[in-house]
Protein backbone atom coordinates (compact mmCIF):
# COMPACT_ATOMS: atom_id res chain seq x y z
CA UNK A 1 0.00 0.00 0.00
CA UNK A 2 1.35 3.43 -0.96
CA UNK A 3 2.17 5.79 1.86
CA UNK A 4 4.25 8.87 2.56
CA UNK A 5 7.74 7.90 3.75
CA UNK A 6 9.47 11.29 3.83
CA UNK A 7 10.21 13.52 6.85
CA UNK A 8 6.91 14.30 8.57
CA UNK A 9 8.06 17.47 10.34
CA UNK A 10 8.22 19.30 7.02
CA UNK A 11 4.50 18.50 6.54
CA UNK A 12 3.68 20.38 9.76
CA UNK A 13 5.88 23.28 8.69
CA UNK A 14 4.19 23.39 5.28
CA UNK A 15 0.76 23.66 6.88
CA UNK A 16 1.97 26.10 9.54
CA UNK A 17 0.48 24.08 12.41
CA UNK A 18 1.12 21.00 14.51
CA UNK A 19 -0.34 17.90 12.89
CA UNK A 20 0.93 15.67 15.72
CA UNK A 21 2.57 13.21 13.35
CA UNK A 22 5.52 12.33 15.63
CA UNK A 23 3.77 11.44 18.84
CA UNK A 24 5.42 12.67 22.03
CA UNK A 25 7.98 14.84 20.22
CA UNK A 26 5.17 17.15 19.09
CA UNK A 27 4.46 18.05 22.73
CA UNK A 28 8.03 19.20 23.45
CA UNK A 29 10.25 22.11 22.45
CA UNK A 30 11.95 19.76 19.96
CA UNK A 31 8.91 20.08 17.68
CA UNK A 32 9.86 21.58 14.32
CA UNK A 33 7.08 24.19 14.57
CA UNK A 34 8.61 25.45 17.82
CA UNK A 35 12.02 25.86 16.17
CA UNK A 36 11.22 26.90 12.59
CA UNK A 37 7.64 27.92 12.00
CA UNK A 38 8.06 28.55 8.28
CA UNK A 39 7.42 26.55 5.10
CA UNK A 40 10.22 24.07 4.26
CA UNK A 41 12.64 24.64 1.43
CA UNK A 42 15.23 27.16 0.35
CA UNK A 43 12.70 29.97 -0.11
CA UNK A 44 10.50 29.20 2.87
CA UNK A 45 11.04 32.60 4.49
CA UNK A 46 10.03 34.43 1.31
CA UNK A 47 6.76 32.61 0.68
CA UNK A 48 3.72 34.78 1.14
CA UNK A 49 1.26 33.56 3.75
CA UNK A 50 -1.63 35.28 1.98
CA UNK A 51 -3.73 32.81 0.02
CA UNK A 52 -7.17 33.08 -1.46
CA UNK A 53 -9.76 30.82 -3.06
CA UNK A 54 -8.31 27.58 -4.37
CA UNK A 55 -5.09 27.87 -2.37
CA UNK A 56 -6.94 28.08 0.97
CA UNK A 57 -9.22 25.17 0.04
CA UNK A 58 -6.26 23.04 -1.05
CA UNK A 59 -4.38 23.65 2.21
CA UNK A 60 -7.41 22.56 4.28
CA UNK A 61 -7.64 19.34 2.29
CA UNK A 62 -3.92 18.67 2.66
CA UNK A 63 -4.10 19.21 6.41
CA UNK A 64 -6.80 16.58 6.84
CA UNK A 65 -5.10 14.11 4.50
CA UNK A 66 -1.83 14.43 6.37
CA UNK A 67 -3.36 14.23 9.84
CA UNK A 68 -5.08 10.91 9.07
CA UNK A 69 -2.31 9.59 6.83
CA UNK A 70 -4.36 8.90 3.70
CA UNK A 71 -3.38 9.58 0.11
CA UNK A 72 -5.38 11.41 -2.54
CA UNK A 73 -7.31 8.52 -4.12
CA UNK A 74 -8.37 7.13 -0.76
CA UNK A 75 -9.30 10.58 0.51
CA UNK A 76 -11.48 11.18 -2.55
CA UNK A 77 -13.30 7.90 -1.90
CA UNK A 78 -14.02 9.04 1.66
CA UNK A 79 -15.39 12.32 0.30
CA UNK A 80 -17.63 10.55 -2.23
CA UNK A 81 -18.92 8.30 0.55
CA UNK A 82 -19.65 11.33 2.73
CA UNK A 83 -21.33 13.11 -0.17
CA UNK A 84 -23.73 10.17 -0.63
CA UNK A 85 -24.58 10.06 3.07
CA UNK A 86 -27.40 12.13 4.54
CA UNK A 87 -26.20 14.99 6.70
CA UNK A 88 -23.53 17.67 6.50
CA UNK A 89 -20.92 16.41 4.03
CA UNK A 90 -17.88 18.00 5.68
CA UNK A 91 -18.81 16.74 9.13
CA UNK A 92 -19.57 13.25 7.79
CA UNK A 93 -16.17 13.20 6.06
CA UNK A 94 -14.37 13.86 9.36
CA UNK A 95 -16.50 11.24 11.12
CA UNK A 96 -15.55 8.60 8.54
CA UNK A 97 -11.86 9.39 8.96
CA UNK A 98 -12.12 9.52 12.74
CA UNK A 99 -13.70 6.05 12.84
CA UNK A 100 -10.76 4.42 11.06
CA UNK A 101 -9.26 1.72 13.27
CA UNK A 102 -5.73 3.17 13.16
CA UNK A 103 -7.05 6.56 14.29
CA UNK A 104 -9.23 4.99 16.99
CA UNK A 105 -6.22 3.07 18.35
CA UNK A 106 -4.40 6.42 18.64
CA UNK A 107 -7.40 8.14 20.22
CA UNK A 108 -7.83 5.28 22.69
CA UNK A 109 -4.23 5.70 23.84
CA UNK A 110 -2.78 2.45 22.50
CA UNK A 111 -0.28 4.27 20.27
CA UNK A 112 1.61 7.56 20.46
CA UNK A 113 0.77 8.57 16.88
CA UNK A 114 -1.56 7.53 14.07
CA UNK A 115 1.39 6.18 12.09
CA UNK A 116 2.36 3.93 14.98
CA UNK A 117 -1.29 2.93 15.37
CA UNK A 118 -1.38 1.93 11.70
CA UNK A 119 1.70 -0.24 12.15
CA UNK A 120 0.38 -1.91 15.29
CA UNK A 121 -2.94 -2.68 13.56
CA UNK A 122 -1.09 -4.11 10.55
CA UNK A 123 0.85 -6.41 12.85
CA UNK A 124 -2.37 -7.79 14.29
CA UNK A 125 -2.13 -6.54 17.88
CA UNK A 126 -5.84 -5.66 18.24
CA UNK A 127 -9.22 -7.36 18.41
CA UNK A 128 -12.50 -5.75 17.39
CA UNK A 129 -15.45 -7.38 19.15
CA UNK A 130 -13.21 -10.34 19.94
CA UNK A 131 -11.93 -10.89 16.38
CA UNK A 132 -8.50 -9.96 15.05
CA UNK A 133 -8.57 -7.07 12.58
CA UNK A 134 -5.37 -6.01 10.80
CA UNK A 135 -6.85 -3.47 8.37
CA UNK A 136 -6.01 0.14 9.41
CA UNK A 137 -8.90 1.59 7.40
CA UNK A 138 -11.48 -0.68 9.07
CA UNK A 139 -14.47 1.50 9.97
CA UNK A 140 -15.69 1.19 13.55
CA UNK A 141 -19.35 1.53 14.53
CA UNK A 142 -20.98 2.70 17.75
CA UNK A 143 -20.80 -0.15 20.24
CA UNK A 144 -17.64 -1.74 18.83
CA UNK A 145 -15.07 -2.77 21.43
CA UNK A 146 -11.34 -2.65 20.65
CA UNK A 147 -8.98 -4.62 22.88
CA UNK A 148 -5.30 -5.46 22.83
CA UNK A 149 -4.70 -9.15 22.05
CA UNK A 150 -3.66 -11.25 25.01
CA UNK A 151 -0.31 -12.05 23.39
CA UNK A 152 0.36 -8.33 22.82
CA UNK A 153 -0.34 -7.07 26.33
CA UNK A 154 3.36 -6.89 27.16
CA UNK A 155 4.26 -5.03 23.95
CA UNK A 156 6.57 -2.15 25.04
CA UNK A 157 5.19 0.30 22.48
CA UNK A 158 1.59 -0.23 23.60
CA UNK A 159 2.43 -0.06 27.30
CA UNK A 160 4.44 3.12 26.75
CA UNK A 161 1.54 4.70 24.83
CA UNK A 162 -0.94 3.80 27.58
CA UNK A 163 1.22 5.67 30.08
CA UNK A 164 1.74 8.64 27.76
CA UNK A 165 -1.95 9.17 26.91
CA UNK A 166 -2.70 10.52 30.39
CA UNK A 167 -1.36 13.89 29.32
CA UNK A 168 -3.24 13.81 26.00
CA UNK A 169 -6.66 12.68 27.19
CA UNK A 170 -9.36 10.47 25.67
CA UNK A 171 -12.16 11.98 23.53
CA UNK A 172 -15.73 11.80 24.78
CA UNK A 173 -16.92 9.38 22.10
CA UNK A 174 -14.61 6.69 23.50
CA UNK A 175 -15.20 4.82 26.77
CA UNK A 176 -12.34 2.87 28.33
CA UNK A 177 -13.12 -0.73 29.26
CA UNK A 178 -10.57 -2.30 31.56
CA UNK A 179 -6.86 -1.58 31.32
CA UNK A 180 -6.29 -2.42 27.65
CA UNK A 181 -9.71 -2.08 26.05
CA UNK A 182 -12.00 0.69 24.85
CA UNK A 183 -15.48 1.00 23.38
CA UNK A 184 -16.85 3.32 20.70
CA UNK A 185 -19.56 4.84 22.89
CA UNK A 186 -21.05 6.89 20.03
CA UNK A 187 -20.34 8.28 16.59
CA UNK A 188 -18.11 11.34 17.17
CA UNK A 189 -19.75 14.72 16.72
CA UNK A 190 -17.90 17.62 15.10
CA UNK A 191 -17.41 19.21 18.51
CA UNK A 192 -15.70 16.02 19.73
CA UNK A 193 -13.27 15.90 16.81
CA UNK A 194 -10.43 18.10 17.96
CA UNK A 195 -9.18 19.18 14.56
CA UNK A 196 -8.68 22.88 13.68
CA UNK A 197 -9.77 22.72 10.04
CA UNK A 198 -12.60 24.24 8.01
CA UNK A 199 -14.07 21.16 6.40
CA UNK A 200 -16.56 23.24 4.39
CA UNK A 201 -13.64 24.49 2.29
CA UNK A 202 -12.86 20.88 1.34
CA UNK A 203 -16.46 20.39 0.25
CA UNK A 204 -16.22 23.55 -1.88
CA UNK A 205 -12.95 22.33 -3.43
CA UNK A 206 -14.41 18.99 -4.53
CA UNK A 207 -17.69 20.57 -5.64
CA UNK A 208 -16.09 22.64 -8.40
Amino acid sequence: MARYTGPVCRLCRREGMKLFLKGERCYTEKCAIEKRNMPPGQHGRRRSSKMQGYGVQLREKQKVKRVYGVLEEQFRRYFEMADRTRGITGETLLQLLERRLDNAVYRMGFSTSRAQGRQLVRHGHFLVNGKKVDIPSYSLKAGDVVTVRQTSRTNPAILHAVGEVKGRGIPEWIALEGELGAKVASIPTRAQINLPVQEQLIVELYSK
